[in-house]
């Protein structure tokens, strides 16, 4: 086969290819079916050549040809640091922020229960004499609560804490669909045991001490959780109350939109595990000064409200849900 006899009885074709590719967002319906055709055509025209072996440097021009007309005909996909990019500016805060009193709620009603629990604890002889021996409480208060934060490296504590929170959180959300019973159990669970810890610190005048070692990284840990516990009884209640759309197209969306939040909060859950192996641990070893560990997990905690109610509340009034276009009207079943 000569080459150069092909190449140019079929330069029109690869010209025309070339322009509509170009031109592939002004399209009307019949250059969009030539475009298929031709790009259709042109492949062809690629392997012809390939196989010959005989011009490498058409080779690469039609490749790029084909190329080209490839990304006109399918449409060209987002990079994956412009999809990270995107999910972190749109989706993730956007979700939080339309489940906003879903999760404001939940906090508001755990931190009340973990309170109420350290000042019965706290203010009952019984009940602390109750929850162990004289000494069994004086180790922990003198030194089992600081050296929890102490007795691992920094770098694998952390990662510990990080993957136990995140089991919680994924806990918390997965058990909405069993109506949001077990999300409640969840979170219950871990609002006693903090109120419990808070009782006995308390009750022996370490009050600083707990505050002090648990707030550094507890307000952004526990928001996490809290918002973890807030969407999965969101999809308990959407079981229950679908509204005005059919039960497992509810589901379905919420679920979709449960997944965001779920990819979300392990990248917050990665900052509270640091803060925690990093910088409360370090406190709880005197090289940070306990106010400076306050101020870290206060920012800390700021700059994530700040995020959800600026970031998330743009991307939610610009429509942002959290579910996926083209989406299927109910959750996948196996």
């Amino acid at each position: 086969m000569d080459i150069d006899v092909f190449a140019a009885v079929h330069a029109p074709e690869w010209k025309r290819l070339e322009e509509l590719a170009r031109r592939r967002r002004s399209l009307d319906g019949e250059e969009i079916d030539e475009l298929v055709e031709l790009y259709q055509r042109v492949s062809t025209h690629l392997s012809v050549v390939r196989s010959s072996g005989q011009d490498p440097v058409l080779v690469g021009r039609l490749s790029a040809l084909v190329a080209r007309a490839r990304s006109a005909v399918t449409g060209a996909h987002a990079s994956a640091w412009r999809d990270v990019g995107g999910f972190f500016t749109r989706v993730f805060p956007g979700v939080l922020y339309r489940l906003r009193w879903w999760w404001i709620g939940t906090t508001a009603g755990m931190v009340a229960i973990a309170a109420v629990t350290a000042t019965w604890i706290a203010t009952s002889p019984d009940v602390l004499h109750a929850l162990g021996t004289p000494d069994f409480v004086a180790q922990y208060v003198d030194y089992e609560f600081a050296n929890y934060y102490m007795e691992n490296p920094r770098g694998s504590f952390a990662a510990q804490v990080w993957t136990n929170n995140a089991w919680v959180s994924a806990q918390a959300i997965i058990y909405g669909v069993a109506l949001g019973l077990p999300t409640l159990a969840v979170l219950l669970l871990n609002a006693v045991n903090v109120g419990v810890g808070a009782g006995i610190m308390f009750a022996h005048g370490r009050g600083d001490v707990f505050l002090g070692l648990i707030l550094p990284h507890g307000m952004l840990e526990l928001t996490a959780v809290f918002i973890a516990g807030g969407v999965g009884l969101k999809i308990g209640w959407t079981i229950i109350s679908p509204g005005d759309r059919t039960r497992m197209r509810a589901l379905g969306e919420e679920a979709r939109a449960a997944i965001a939040v779920a990819l979300g909060l392990v990248v917050v859950l990665f900052v509270s595990g640091l803060i925690e192996g990093l910088v409360t641990g370090n406190a709880a070893a005197g090289v940070i000064p306990i106010p400076v560990a306050l101020g870290i997990g206060a920012l800390a905690e700021v700059l994530f409200l700040v995020y959800v109610f600026t970031v998330g509340r743009k991307a939610y009034q610009e429509g942002e849900t959290g579910d996926i276009e083209n989406a299927p009207e109910a959750v996948p079943v196996a």
